[in-house]
This record gives C-alpha cells, sequence and structure tokens, in this order.
C-alpha cells in the first residue's frame, strides 16, 4: 500500500475519533451541568419547599458516573490523564518510544477491564429498581462501562500514533 492510499484512511479515522472525543466531552459537559441543576433542585425542594425529591440521589449518581467515565475517556484521547511525563523526557529516544507505546497499551488494558466489569455489573442489576426513581439499581456501571470501552479505543489510537513514526522511519 502506498503513502498517499493509507493516508486518506489514516485521516478519516482520526477525523472520525476527534468527533467521537468531541461527542464524549459534550456529554460530560451536559452530565455536569445536569448534576449542578439536580443538585440545586435538591436543595431549593429540601430547604424552600420543604419536600425533598427521592429521584435525585440516584440520578445525581447516575450523573456523577457519566461525567466521570466520558471525561476519563475524553482523558486518554487528549493524553492528559496521570502520567510520569518527566521521567519519559528524561528517556533515550529508543526507550521513549517503548515507552510512548507500551503506556497506551497498559491503558487500553485497564479500559478493557473497566468495559467488561461495569457491562457485567450493569446487566446483573436490571431487574432491581433503584430507590426512588423508575431506574434499574445497576444504571450506575453503563456510564463507566461505555467509559471503558471507549478508553480501550483512544488508547489503541494513541498507540497506534506512536508505532507510527518508527514505521515511517523504517520504510525509508
Amino acid at each position: 500500500m502506498s503513502e498517499a492510499t493509507a493516508t486518506p484512511t489514516l485521516a478519516g479515522a482520526q477525523r472520525a475519533l476527534e468527533m467521537l472525543a468531541n461527542l464524549v466531552i459534550h456529554v460530560a459537559v451536559v452530565a455536569l451541568l445536569g448534576l449542578v441543576v439536580v443538585q440545586g433542585w435538591q436543595v431549593f425542594a429540601r430547604y424552600v419547599i420543604n419536600d425533598s425529591p427521592s429521584w435525585t440521589e440516584p440520578v445525581t449518581l447516575l450523573l456523577l458516573s457519566t461525567a466521570m467515565s466520558m471525561g476519563a475517556a475524553a482523558g486518554v484521547h487528549t493524553n492528559r490523564h496521570f502520567g510520569f511525563f518527566l521521567l519519559a523526557d528524561h528517556l533515550n529516544p529508543q526507550v521513549k518510544r517503548v515507552v510512548d507505546a507500551l503506556v497506551p497499551l497498559v491503558v487500553a488494558s485497564i479500559g478493557a477491564v473497566i468495559a467488561w466489569w461495569g457491562w457485567l455489573l450493569w446487566l446483573d442489576g436490571l431487574h432491581i429498581k433503584a430507590a426512588g426513581a423508575e431506574l434499574p439499581q445497576s444504571v450506575n456501571y453503563l456510564p463507566l462501562s461505555i467509559g471503558g470501552a471507549l478508553m480501550v479505543v483512544f488508547a489503541l489510537n494513541r498507540a497506534v500514533q506512536a508505532l507510527r513514526p518508527a514505521a515511517a522511519e523504517g520504510d525509508r
């Protein structure tokens, strides 16, 4: 495959991942805004109306889980997650390239575990209703599972990007 035919596909995939990451960030923002509205209503209803709604706690937990999971996935995409960047900057270029390829694979592995167990926990509690809301008790695990799956996708993309310069140098 020539470089000319590989580039548009790669650029298209990158564009799709950028659009997905933007969507994920927007979902996290909407979840955070929803969290503020729900908690604001909870405080108002409890202290002003003196009639605390029961649905606010499960909805708050769902919104918090969504914001956290989507934010973590977006952090993987933008490479703004926890890391030892100072250590990596002091490695020689060959070792740094290996570390740059291995770190996303570790993140992808962790994301896969989160996605898998989040999915199993979500399925396990579907038949149990949450107290105070018409939601399954395990609804908080669904965003966790989706966020883990997105972490896998974004981390594997990072690994491919880390390996790409090595392949381009080997072709020359």
